[in-house]
């Protein structure tokens, strides 16, 4: 057991992330020396940070909590579960593994610093230490989702939508450009709402605008929009900024309207089309992220084959996919049958993925030639990894650009000619 270190493990997505970065910071001031998803996690003090949306993800934090359980008897040392499993199977894992010193959920988790007769710091609450790449950083705008889709369980896990103040975010990335960062990825359960509680009106094209107008902001990007009650006027902004990337992350999930219905998506296929043709004219060259959904309880073949048509239409520059996962508590839980085989789910899944990457690939082709902005995330073997505005962290192609280019260094931004394509990589000098 290491002395003095904390070591937080980080499981499922980038909003868990932002919630463990601050975590980090209050530790740092501490004189903890704090450790994020090392190799070996054998401090004092470990954390997880826990993902409590889908089966495979619910089996992930387990199968790391055990692990660290198991290690416990050997080291001697704290361990402690925070995050959305937390949150959802609070008793269930108080239960099941009393090896755990003490569970938080997703919201109370900073009570971690009270367990071990420390004070949480509230002049820091804008303060977080990056895990990412310092030129890079992801602003949670707000918590929470209002919406009543049947298989989604992040309602019942995060509450309503919560929506952070325009001068905290401000602020926020005011601190951050002074450490340097100059991306910002801007998430949240449901993007659309935003300020619809806090101000009684959709406030995100003026949070986007008023964010891009922050000296320092390189480029702004937005992830995980819902269809409807869409606010369009983001998409002046997004025109207009020339630092707001020409970007967009809209979960839409199906295209079918009788799957819309059954998932209680309050959008129709006509709607949804609609959507992506007035994206695309009022913000030429954007690049569209979606989410699709597979398997749901009363997926017929005729849905699916809509599904199909509806992709090879819109031709998403990113899409990724997943089968349905019968959570517990969900209105399909409660409503339906999770009638789909497994081996359905996945053929459908991967006859989706199927058709995506041969339109990722004619997309990528289409780039070669052409220049475009690129910022450097690392070097790795013979290559600059970069990426360009269509192109989100973690998720999206990536630009490498050769080694021994003189000059190129991590963290900046580069115009870079795309000389070669693969489906999911450009090769850019």
């Amino acid at each position: 057991m290491k002395k003095n270190t904390v070591d937080i493990i980080t499981l499922g997505c980038s909003k868990n992330l932002v919630d463990s970065e601050q975590l980090m910071r209050q530790f740092d001031v501490l004189g903890y020396n704090v450790r994020h998803d090392a190799e070996n996690p054998d401090g004092e003090i470990v954390i997880v940070n826990t993902c409590g949306f889908i089966g495979d993800a619910k089996e992930e934090s387990i199968n790391m909590i055990l692990q660290l359980a198991e290690r416990k008897r050997e080291l001697k040392n704290k361990l402690f579960v925070m995050g959305c499993l937390s949150e959802r199977y609070l008793y269930d894992l108080e239960t099941e593994i009393p090896e755990v010193d003490k569970f938080y959920g997703k919201f109370n988790y900073v009570d971690i610093l009270k367990e071990i007769g420390q004070e949480y710091r509230a002049d820091l609450k804008l303060e977080r230490t990056l895990t990412t790449p310092l030129h890079y950083a992801y602003i949670k705008i707000s918590e929470g989702c209002n919406r009543t889709c049947s298989y989604c369980a992040i309602p019942i896990i995060t509450g309503r939508h919560r929506s952070r103040p325009i001068e905290d975010i401000e602020k926020e990335v005011k601190l951050l450009v002074d450490k340097g960062v100059k991306e910002f990825q801007l998430i949240a359960q449901d993007l659309t709402y935003y300020g619809i509680d806090r101000y009684k009106k959709s406030k995100l094209a003026e949070l986007v605008e008023r964010l891009s107008d922050i000296q320092g902001v390189g480029w702004i990007r937005l992830h995980y929009a819902y269809p409807a009650h869409f606010p369009y006027d983001v998409l002046r902004v997004m025109r207009e900024r020339e630092n707001v990337c020409k970007y967009l992350d809209i979960a839409l999930q199906h295209s079918s309207d009788h799957m819309l219905g059954v998932m209680r998506r309050n959008f129709t296929s006509a709607q949804t089309y609609e959507l992506i043709d007035k994206i695309r004219s009022e913000v030429p060259g954007i690049h569209l992220r979606t989410t699709m959904l597979v398997g749901h309880p009363e997926e017929t073949e005729q849905d699916f084959e809509e599904l199909k048509e509806f992709v090879r239409w819109a031709r998403f520059e990113r899409l990724g996919a997943f089968a349905y996962s019968h959570e517990e508590g969900t209105y399909a839980h409660k409503n339906y049958t999770d009638n789909i085989s497994d081996e359905i789910k996945q053929q459908r899944l991967g006859e989706l993925m199927d058709i995506q990457q041969r339109i990722a690939a004619e997309i990528n082709a289409a780039k070669t030639g052409s220049i475009l902005k690129v910022i450097i995330d690392r070097k790795e073997g013979d290559y600059f990894i970069g990426r360009t505005e269509f192109d989100s962290p973690e998720v999206d192609p990536e630009v490498m650009i050769p080694a021994d280019t003189k000059g190129v260094k991590v963290g900046e931004f580069y115009q870079a000619t795309i000389v070669d394509a693969t489906d999911f990589e450009l090769f850019g000098e």
